[in-house]
């Protein structure tokens, strides 16, 4: 018998994010189930300034160098987030991130992430809460 595993974010690597902060573990837990793993190498371009962007990403391990207009603007590592501008408005990307170790991420889609909070107003409210913090 064949047995084949598939890898899914955990709930407690999407609670260390602010973003999601105010969800219980249920709520994690539903999110977690539609991310998928994202594997970079060093040196990849994960996202490339102004071009298409359907993706949310949480970083579980490995860092990043973002750059906005070639101009060097910090460094994402574990725990850090992008992207949830493109998940809500599918926008262009605001940054290029490289990787700059080997990087493990946790991806979602707006096509995965609307029907999620379409169907559940209770998250929908709290991430709203947590945007508008983050807007502050």
């Amino acid at each position: 018998m064949y047995n084949c595993a598939v890898a899914r974010a955990s709930s407690d690597v999407l609670k260390k994010v602010p973003l999601f902060a105010g969800l219980d573990r249920r709520e994690l837990d539903q999110i977690a189930a539609s991310m998928k793993e994202r594997r970079f190498s060093a040196g990849d371009t994960v996202t490339q300034e102004g071009a298409g962007g359907a993706g949310f990403f949480i970083v579980e391990d490995g860092e990043a160098a973002v750059s906005v207009d070639g101009q060097p603007r910090g460094t994402i590592v574990a725990g850090d987030y992008f992207g949830e501008i493109a998940l809500l408005t599918g926008s262009d990307r605001t940054a290029t991130i490289t990787a700059t170790s080997d990087m493990v991420c946790w991806g979602m889609t707006p096509w995965d992430f609307r029907p999620l909070v379409e169907s559940n107003s209770a998250i929908a409210w709290k991430l709203l809460t947590a945007m508008a913090e983050k807007l502050k």
